[in-house]
């Protein structure tokens, strides 16, 4: 049996407690990763909490499939990228959920496997591709580095990565065309915008950031995750999202105040504001920096 990656969950005992996890529960991890969350939740509901877990990454599920064997038939998994989970947990025969979690950070499986694409920290090629090619995903991220015009390369940074130096990296990457590695690109941007003394973040991480964002349409799959997810819950089931960035959490955030006004509700906030790890969490997992979690109770 394959092992799984050490892999921290990021904000659990926050998750847990504000899914309000109870034996005899039904619960979706709509970004099951490699299985950290799901598995805090099938503990905490036994012994007959269910649990399906869905992610678009084959590689995470296979290795999520052996981290949670010894739950059995309480655990399903399916191959679904977010924006389809609803549907997928419908087919399952498991709603109405009492739970919804969704954890939208890159797993250490995706970072620290260079041939991914994800990371500049070793060389890979340019892919970033989180699973299988599907309707909404037509780009790769090796024709965005080398075939999009400078504007449009330039908006994309400035857009998604939120990088206000976009245009002179765009013009910098169009100039050392073609770029074919990670480290390439990681390197062009350093020359054109350089590195900051005392800064703790790498100046292409935006850039890297921006790229990922439109290869897998993640926020046109949240936004469409969230516009599905009261469907498929019952009233008092709880939805917890853990974001990463500023541009998925606005989009929660958003979510969340509309669904909690007007003339038909369907939740009511239950973080008035946005959580963040604690320094204990921090000390131990410093990848969990940028998490900023949201949760809102179905009415």
């Amino acid at each position: 049996m394959t092992s799984s990656p050490i892999h921290i969950p990021v904000m659990l005992e926050e998750a847990l407690g504000l899914l309000n996890v109870e034996a005899g529960k039904r619960y979706l991890d709509a970004t099951i990763g490699l299985g950290g969350h799901a598995e805090a939740i099938l503990r905490a509901s036994d012994p007959d909490g269910q649990l399906l877990g869905t992610d678009a990454d084959p590689v995470a599920l296979s290795l999520s499939a052996s981290r949670l064997e010894p739950f059995g038939a309480r655990v399903q998994l399916r191959a679904s990228w977010l924006d389809a989970a609803p549907r997928t947990a419908a087919d399952a025969r498991l709603t109405p959920l009492d739970g919804v979690l969704c954890d939208l950070g890159l797993s250490s499986l995706q970072l620290d496997d260079p041939k991914r694409g994800f990371s500049f920290q070793a060389e890979g090629p340019l892919d970033m591709q989180m699973g299988p090619s599907d309707d909404i995903q037509t780009v790769s991220a090796r024709q965005i580095v080398n075939e999009w015009p400078d504007d449009d390369l330039a908006n994309l940074i400035y857009d998604y990565g939120e990088e206000r130096r976009s245009r002179r990296i765009a013009r910098a990457i169009v100039r050392q065309r073609p770029i074919e590695t990670t480290t390439q690109l990681a390197q062009c941007v350093v020359d054109a915008i350089g590195i900051r003394p005392g800064a703790r973040v790498h100046p292409a991480t935006r850039v890297f950031q921006a790229i990922r964002l439109e290869v897998n349409r993640e926020l046109d799959r949240l936004a469409a995750f969230l516009a599905q997810v009261r469907s498929i819950m019952r009233i008092g089931g709880r939805l917890v999202v853990i974001a990463f960035h500023s541009l998925e959490d606005r989009i929660v955030k958003r979510f969340m105040r509309d669904q909690s006004s007007g003339t038909a509700p369907g939740f009511r906030t239950l973080t008035r504001r946005v959580l963040r790890p604690s320094p204990v969490e921090l000390e131990r997992n410093p990848r969990a920096r940028s998490a900023r979690l949201r949760a809102a109770e179905a009415i």
